[in-house]
């Protein structure tokens, strides 16, 4: 799944019109590596994102197209 659409279904980010643009500004890690939107999600990846002040970073447990508002918290493990 692209890097942008996991974002926007974990609820991490609202839409995936921001998702993209905070990739594309550079402010989305993976792996600390600077990643594009079009990056391939796999479980175990670490996600960085760096939201004015404040910085949440992610590992990813599991990848699902579809996921209710309830379900969404199970695809990441918030690291700090």
């Amino acid at each position: 799944m692209r890097l942008d659409k996991y974002l926007k279904v974990s609820r991490l980010i609202k839409r995936r019109t921001v998702a993209n643009e905070a990739c594309d500004a550079g402010k989305v890690l993976v792996n600390d590596r600077i990643a594009r939107a079009s990056y391939d999600v796999k479980v175990g990846d670490v996600i960085s994102i760096q939201m004015g002040q404040k910085e949440l970073t992610v590992r990813v447990e599991q990848v699902s197209e579809y996921v209710t508002k309830e379900g969404a918290p199970e695809l990441y493990t918030v690291l700090s």
